[in-house]
């Protein structure tokens, strides 16, 4: 089954005691994020307990102060910078499986790329 979810990727942050009521402005992102991922899967009608196998593919905005050729000459290239791939798919996984069940999660394939729209596309 593919999905695409309209959701900017973002790696996730690292977080301590004070995001409780410090309210950091990418940690309210990330919980933003979070409750985006929630919304799609609860649309998807997929039982996601069962999922042991993914292949995502992260695509990055690009900046609103690029210029236009660049723009078109990045879509679609590979991204090659911030944030890594590895903090991209903890974000999700910890996104997926809140509970800590992402542990029966064996085998994932990731990449990113540059897009003009930031989303992701699951495979399972």
């Amino acid at each position: 089954m593919n999905y695409t979810w309209n959701i900017t990727p973002m790696g996730a942050p690292r977080l301590n005691r004070f995001d409780a009521w410090k309210k950091r402005p990418r940690v309210l992102r990330y919980f933003a994020f979070r409750d985006a991922v929630a919304v799609e899967m609860k649309r998807s009608e997929t039982d996601w307990k069962n999922v042991d196998s993914l292949a995502v593919t992260f695509y990055i905005p690009m900046a609103n102060s690029w210029s236009k050729k660049k723009k078109i000459t990045m879509d679609g290239q590979p991204h090659k910078q911030k944030p890594d791939i590895d903090n991209l798919v903890k974000a999700l996984l910890d996104s997926m499986f809140r509970g800590g069940d992402d542990c029966g999660v064996y085998n994932i394939r990731a990449s990113k790329f540059w897009a003009l729209e930031g989303r992701m596309e699951i495979a399972i």
